[in-house]
């Protein structure tokens, strides 16, 4: 047998001291020890889920999704809102049959025709379905003309369409009555004369003038009209009033009586003085008519059953050749379709004309809901967090505040119509308003019980946020103000709430979101379809808290859904929805802008 001789230490000894602990321990061998290698025990590969890759990867996509998902809907909007007030191209379409078609092109679409349809159609068309395998276009057009088609659009199949041009003589009128209409331009008749053709090149000046007399009569209704009647009206209740308080055929109810019978006098000569001179206007505006026909030759009338009367001038919100109309004058048109969206009253079941009232509604609701709730959710959170003590009571009572975030806001609506509209408003109406009774003031929907009931339904958001925002603020802040020797209200007002106002702003900006685009509880306790009288006017106190109001997420509602004609409405629920959108981040932003500058003002508050 071979016996192996121990390998000879080294120089440097086979011995090393240690440092620390001053013991010797063997030295490690510099030159590895001859053999077969150790076997090693198979080791266990880590799971990809344990390492949370994919949980990374995971939440990055679904950040992705979500972005692009709020791009796309954004694009959609902006896309479809943005091209509403784009005027097109008007189409003449002559059919198989020998009738004409006047119209703008909305959409297209390919459909598998009918044995009927193939049937009817000539043979140089029916070829056209074969190369798009069974398939045909039809287009939808918008004809306008409802007080004599009864409808605004018609689908016309490529199948019954003999041939096609764009007219130079077609031009689109937009009517303060019967919505659009297309037609022929013939000339203006006045006093009665018969139209001229010369008279195309004057249009421009004899319409504006003919807008500036129908603006002149709104005007005096509005107002002049509007002043007596409402001065009557408080002569009225005046006598009421003292009927009520003195009892009927008393010395003050017949002195009362015989002082408004004067003073109506009066105001009766001065109504009579008024229409005498919206009289005079109307008569000078009847002498000049604008005289359309459309396509199939028929009088464009002023109002149906006059079919031989054309319509008045002033009638006329808009009128231009669609087909010889350039570029500039193409966007002359959409930005003043723009400016009219934008300042202007709807018209034709909210489908044509403005949404001013609507914008003004909007802002107003959301502002009194924001100085309603801001008090009320900064208060409640200041005491649950600064002054409670915490217990089972206190928990109950948070746990209640997250729930009320998670109840339907219908609930909120049937709470708000019942205990503010009924309850306290029925209560101020017999209280300061019996003589109006039973015609309720205050006892009805109205702007601020809209803004009240929305306020109940966005405190739970600036309760929470309030909360965390005062538990971001350090103790030692609160700590060094107690040694300085504020007491606990001076060291909430002077130094916690400016380090949280921050945090509080941000909960005040998620409850604007949430109650500017609300809209069941609105539809019970004051919004509705047209307001005849706006939340404000020039009549003190200037802005009317009780009056019915309009709002833009109503109006969307109201155009989808409700309206004669949902092709018409289409186009006008884009168009909004931009506008509600384009609202609720300007008033966003300038909430961020404010919460930036007080971050940069608190530093130390990091919420």
């Amino acid at each position: 047998m071979t016996t192996v001789s121990p390998t000879p230490a080294t120089e440097s000894g086979s011995l090393s001291r240690s440092v620390r602990s001053g013991k010797e321990t063997p030295a490690i061998p510099e030159t590895p020890p001859s053999g077969p290698p150790p076997l090693r025990s198979r080791g266990r590969s880590t799971p990809l889920a344990a390492r949370g890759e994919i949980y990374v990867w995971m939440t990055g996509a679904g950040l992705a999704l979500g972005l692009l998902m709020i791009v796309g809907l954004l694009s959609l909007v902006i896309f479809q809102g943005g091209a509403t007030f784009w005027p097109r191209p008007v189409l003449e379409l002559t059919l198989v049959d020998g009738n004409k078609v006047l119209g703008e092109e909305s959409r297209s679409e390919f459909y598998r025709p009918t044995e009927d349809e193939l049937a009817k159609s000539p043979e140089s068309l029916r070829a056209r379905t074969e190369l798009n395998r069974g398939l045909a276009r039809r287009r939808l057009l918008r004809t306008g003309n409802f007080d004599l088609y009864g409808d605004d659009y018609r689908w016309v199949s490529d199948l019954e369409v003999a041939s096609e041009a764009q007219p130079a003589d077609a031009w689109v009128i937009e009517r303060s009555e019967w919505g659009r209409a297309i037609g022929r331009f013939q000339g203006v008749a006045r006093d009665g004369a018969p139209p001229s053709a010369l008279d195309e090149g004057s249009f421009p000046r004899l319409h504006l003038e003919a807008r500036s007399r129908a603006a002149r009569i709104r005007e005096l209704e509005k107002h002049e009209v509007g002043d007596v009647n409402r001065s009557l009206e408080e002569l009225r209740l005046k006598v009421r009033k003292a009927a009520i308080r003195f009892g009927e055929n008393s010395q003050e109810h017949r002195l009362a009586a015989e002082w408004s019978a004067q003073e109506e006098k009066g105001l009766t000569s001065r109504y009579d003085e008024i229409e005498s001179r919206i009289a005079g206007i109307r008569e000078q505006d009847s002498l000049f008519r604008a005289v359309f026909h459309e396509s199939s030759g028929r009088l464009l009338p002023e109002k149906p059953g006059d079919e031989n009367v054309p319509m008045r001038l002033s009638q006329i919100v808009r009128a231009y050749p669609a087909n010889r109309t350039g570029l500039a004058g193409r966007i002359r048109i959409y930005l003043a379709r723009w400016i009219e969206y934008l300042t202007n009253e709807p018209r034709e079941a909210n489908t044509e004309g403005g949404v001013f009232p609507a914008i003004f509604g909007t802002f107003l609701m959301t502002v009194m809901m924001s100085v309603a709730v801001a008090p009320f959710g900064v208060i409640t959170a200041l005491y649950l967090r600064e002054y409670a003590k915490q217990g089972a009571l206190v928990s109950a009572v948070r746990i209640a505040v997250n729930n009320l975030a998670g109840v339907p806001s219908i609930v909120f609506g049937v709470f708000g119509l019942g205990f503010f509209c009924y309850g306290v408003g029925g209560g101020i109406d017999r209280m300061f308003f019996p003589e109006r009774l039973p015609t309720p003031t205050f006892g009805t929907g109205g702007i601020l019980w809209a803004s009240l009931t929305l306020a109940l339904l966005a405190v739970p958001v600036v309760i929470v946020s309030t909360e965390e925002a005062l538990a971001a603020v350090p103790r030692s802040l609160r700590e060094g103000s107690y040694a300085c020797g504020a007491s606990k209200w001076q060291t909430i007002r002077r130094v916690v709430l400016p380090q949280a106002t921050p945090g509080i702003v941000t909960g005040l900006i998620l409850a604007m979101a949430r109650g500017a685009g609300e809209v069941a509880p609105l539809m019970l306790t004051g919004v509705v379809k047209l307001a005849p009288e706006m939340p404000f006017d020039r009549h003190f106190p200037w802005i009317h808290t009780e009056r019915s109001f309009m709002h833009l997420g109503f109006h969307i509602f109201d155009v989808g859904f409700q309206s004669r004609n949902s092709e018409a409405g289409k186009p006008m629920v884009f168009t909004t929805t931009l506008l509600l959108i384009a609202l609720v981040a300007t008033m966003n932003l300038s909430a961020v802008w404010l919460r930036s500058r007080l971050r940069r003002r608190f530093k130390g508050a990091h919420f």
